[in-house]
């Protein structure tokens, strides 16, 4: 399994379609052969926003360079879950690679809706091609009527939309009361200006002043954007239900003795987590499992939610499953999960805006995001500092909470240091997880 394009070998991929559906061939290569290479320890390694295979390989080739080194006796094998998922051209991954188009992207006024942008919106959502013609239609006139706005937000809706009974739209909650989030619903205008009052505050690193938006589009191009990763939160929960878990399933059959350790970055951590539910009764394959960033509620794993103990989140008691534990890594430096998620999923919720909270403690616990503070709410939680997790074995067992920001702090707005995760402390902070020696 050498590949010239990887760091470590052996080394699978895994490719799954929007349903969760995986590719067989890759699937039944990985199965035949992992026996073979004598593997004893198993990464599985799902990234979470990225335009196509290539960039998902190279988080994958770097993130995973340091690990034979850092435990040169294991065994270990490697997979790289690879499924349909997108970001936004603007967002720079720190220390990444760029095309020209992307740095000439940043450059361009926004809200324009750049090329390369586009392009993946059609690639993300192949049978919206009108909509997505049309979204940046809008995105480029900049019409000052409401009712473009609207219109807008009609699109918007219109692109991330899923037949309400498929795989897609039973795996959209995080928690019992989650639901659609709140700019999918009510008055877009203001839905906009909120989005640009926060992103205004993030690029002033600072509260807004005052509640006007002299160009509501930008506030606009954002309700795109996390539009757009709502539904790659949607689907990442699919493919992880209803396709990682039972791929996993099948390995522990073909190979019993092999340990796997799940991580997954942003929505990827939510695709490892969902996982977990799409186990088979019985199997016990998984040692670990490590979020890094993990772009999903503090609560999925919570019995019960303390704003509403007659709720739980949609993984309740999941962490059990998981024959070792599962680690938490963190970080305030993440502004996408620690400003525009919880204003995604509260928005339209209450009459508050953005600009009466700091940026980094926004609107209260109950819309708080893994990646920004966290699990919570799962009682024998630990909480470790980076160098606590790295200097003495971690729990064997239960949630840990592990605060990176030492590591993961690097990222200018709107994401900040989300993809930050490139770091030898972090791929220890996996072996160690997993004990892997």
């Amino acid at each position: 399994m050498a590949d010239p394009a990887m760091s470590v070998t052996p080394y699978w991929e895994l490719t799954f379609d929007a349903d969760g559906d995986v590719d067989g061939r890759e699937r039944d290569r990985l199965l035949a052969e992992v026996t073979g290479h004598g593997v004893h320890d198993l990464i599985v390694f799902s990234h979470g926003w990225n335009n196509d295979r290539s960039e998902a390989t190279e988080l994958y080739r770097r993130f995973f360079a340091p690990i034979p080194g850092l435990a040169p006796r294991a065994r270990i094998g490697y997979v790289g879950v690879v499924w349909p998922s997108m970001r936004f051209s603007d967002e720079p991954i720190p220390d990444f690679p760029r095309s020209v188009a992307a740095v000439a992207a940043e450059a361009a006024p926004l809200p324009a809706l750049d090329k390369d942008t586009r392009q993946a919106l059609l690639r993300t959502f192949p049978d919206r091609t009108t909509v997505v013609d049309r979204i940046a239609a809008l995105l480029d006139r900049q019409p000052r009527e409401e009712a473009a706005l609207e219109e807008f937000g009609r699109l918007v809706r219109l692109l991330v939309e899923v037949a309400s009974d498929g795989p897609q739209a039973l795996c959209a909650t995080d928690t019992a009361a989650d639901g659609e989030p709140g700019m999918l619903r009510g008055d877009t205008a203001a839905a906009c200006e909120e989005f640009g009052q926060a992103l205004a505050a993030l690029e002033s690193s600072g509260p807004a002043e005052g509640f006007s938006l002299p160009n509501p589009w930008h506030g606009a191009r954002e309700l795109l954007r996390q539009a757009t990763y709502y539904a790659m939160k949607r689907r990442a929960g699919t493919v992880g239900e209803h396709g990682l878990g039972p791929a996993i399933g099948r390995l522990a059959g073909a190979a019993p003795g092999v340990r796997v350790h799940l991580v997954g970055h942003s929505f990827g951590g939510r695709l490892v987590s969902f996982a977990l539910r799409g186990l088979p009764q019985g199997v016990r394959a998984v040692k670990s499992v490590t979020l890094l960033q993990g772009a999903f509620s503090h609560y999925a794993f919570a019995a019960e939610l303390p704003h509403d103990p007659h709720a739980a989140g949609a993984l309740r008691d999941l962490h059990k499953r998981v024959d070792g534990p599962v680690v938490c890594c963190y970080s305030h430096f993440d502004a996408a999960l620690g400003t525009f998620y919880p204003l995604a999923s509260r928005m339209a919720d209450d009459a508050r805006s953005v600009a009466c909270f700091d940026i980094g403690h926004v609107l209260g616990p109950e819309w708080g995001a893994m990646g920004h503070d966290g699990v919570q709410a799962v009682p024998g939680t630990r909480a470790l500092t980076l160098a606590e997790a790295l200097g003495g074995p971690l729990p064997g067992s239960g949630c840990v909470n592990v605060d990176a920001a030492a590591v993961v702090r690097n990222g200018g707005p709107p994401a900040g240091a989300h993809s930050d995760i490139v770091h030898p402390e972090l791929a220890r902070v996996v072996l160690a997880a997993g004990r892997v020696t």
